[in-house]
């Protein structure tokens, strides 16, 4: 970072600290702007016949193009850019901190953030993971951080893990997202949230007739590990479940932490898909059966299925989950090994515009693609709450689907959503699509026809087919498009278009 840069942000963060809030996010929206979080003044497009290569990967492997990221990537080979973004310490993200890190919630420990009301956490954590997504340059870090989420999904509303997620958050998901999957699985399975979203903490054995709680030991099994279909019985579920007795919650001195309490703990003998755990583990047994599961090649398969239904298809081929199944057995579960595998696959390369995107993924690329201005206030969060994505909130233990069934019925709030956020209707974001249009223009005045098959290239990678071009010639002239208000309803249009919700 050059000198000049690193005093534009020090002075922002200064001055932000001793003015209200609604000056303190004009004053970042205005540092962030001159620091090049922007619209540049010239965006190429991708218009051949068939999605860019490069804007498939980025649709990808980030929640959508920004204008000019196409150009960047194009300047780099895919493997570059692929291999940058698993370095997420060496992406410079400073812009993004500037709106995301504000949020005091997500770096206490459990303890402080009982001394904060439900919809603050609530309110902050949603808006944290919004804003990453839209602005930092880590993105395949943040998609990522969102797959595990849903991977080892927490609901905020149940009891008191509104209070305990910011820290697995932190902790747990963001601290492993390119790690080892092994490594995640047992932060999680300590994680103060997930001791009590899948009731860990009442599981003890007391008294010598004490029936342990099998819910998370079945969620290990079923849903982080092995998988529904992975070669479990019913005795592995309690046997594993006798394994993880005597994990405990403080509610006292250090409230919300996490300690084990040998007295409450099952130490016998115990057979955990066929393999002997001697009596006398102590807590040590979750660690063995960790070993075991993470090892299981079920787990690989599992995990290899599911990451390449996220960034391939819904119906992965055999032979790359295959491929992807023994990378995670040769690397020991490790992430960016197994992305690597996927995004350099022919697999990847051929699936483009083969997945349809979830209400969140929808509303962050719409974000991105017109270059908006946000701090994702509630008016923002509304439409994930109508669309029914709202971050951390699924109700169940299995995460968000990740498939377009779910999603189908969401179609008229997306329609909603783009012709509000592209007329400048919604509270709290500005977008400037007539500054996108001059950009797209080469750099002219804006005030130009507007052309909707220069236009469309940009939001979907590719030449608009005839049937869409049709469509939206046809309202351009019904429209006249002599209004700015005309103009914004055809990006608006755009954003609503089947194309723009595929990627």
């Amino acid at each position: 970072m050059n000198p000049a840069r690193r005093s534009w942000i020090k002075a922002a963060a200064a001055i932000g600290a001793s003015v209200p809030l609604a000056g303190c996010e004009r004053l970042i929206s205005r540092a962030t702007k001159e620091l090049g979080q922007t619209i540049p003044d010239h965006v190429a497009v991708a218009d051949g016949a068939e999605i860019d290569p490069a804007f498939h990967l980025l649709s990808r492997a980030s929640y959508g193009v920004w204008p000019g990221e196409l150009d960047r990537a194009r300047e780099m080979s895919s493997e570059a850019w692929i291999e940058a973004q698993l370095a997420p310490e060496m992406v410079d993200d400073t812009l993004c901190e500037l709106r995301a890190r504000r949020f005091e919630t997500l770096h206490h420990d459990p303890g402080t953030c009982y001394e904060y009301k439900k919809p603050v956490l609530r309110e902050e954590i949603t808006r944290h993971t919004l804003l990453r997504a839209v602005y930092s340059r880590r993105q395949l870090f943040e998609v990522m951080a969102g797959f595990w989420t849903d991977h080892l999904n927490i609901n905020l509303e149940k009891g008191d893990c509104i209070y305990l997620k910011p820290a697995d958050d932190r902790m747990v998901i963001r601290a492993h997202a390119l790690g080892k999957f092994q490594d995640l699985i047992r932060a999680s399975a300590t994680s103060p949230a997930m001791l009590v979203y899948l009731d860990g903490k009442e599981n003890k054995k007391a008294n010598p007739g004490d029936i342990p709680n099998e819910n998370y030991a079945r969620e290990l099994l079923e849903l982080h590990t092995l998988g529904v279909h992975g070669g479990y019985t019913q005795t592995d579920v309690y046997e594993v479940a006798r394994c993880l007795t005597g994990w405990r919650l403080r509610t006292g001195w250090r409230k919300g932490t996490v300690y084990f309490d040998p007295a409450l703990h099952d130490d016998g003998e115990k057979q955990v898909l066929g393999t002997r755990i001697p009596a006398g583990g102590g807590e040590k047994d979750l660690d063995r059966v960790l070993e075991i599961v993470c090892h299981h090649p079920s787990t690989a398969r599992f995990i290899a299925t599911k990451l390449s239904q996220k960034f391939v298809s819904e119906t992965p081929s055999a032979t790359l989950v295959d491929r992807v199944a023994k990378t995670f057995t040769a690397t020991s579960g490790d992430t960016k090994a197994m992305l690597r595998e996927i995004l350099h696959s022919d697999e990847f390369k051929a699936a483009r515009g083969a997945k349809f995107k979830r209400p969140f993924h929808f509303i962050a690329s719409c974000l991105r693609s017109l270059g908006a201005d946000t701090h994702a206030h509630k008016p923002l969060i509304e439409y994930l709450l109508r669309m029914g994505q709202a971050p951390f909130q699924h109700p169940t233990p299995d995460g968000y689907p990740d498939e377009a069934a779910p999603w189908l019925g969401t179609l008229l709030w997306r329609w909603n959503f783009a012709l509000t956020l592209t007329g400048n209707q919604l509270p709290s974001v500005n977008v400037e699509p007539l500054k996108l249009l001059a950009a797209l223009s080469q750099g002219g005045s804006g005030g130009e026809s507007l052309n909707p098959a220069k236009l469309l290239p940009h939001f979907i990678g590719r030449a608009g087919t005839e049937a869409e071009l049709k469509s939206l010639d046809e309202f351009a002239a019904s429209a006249g498009l002599a209004t700015n208000e005309r103009k914004a309803e055809l990006f608006g249009l755009i954003l609503a278009s089947p194309a723009f919700q595929r990627y």
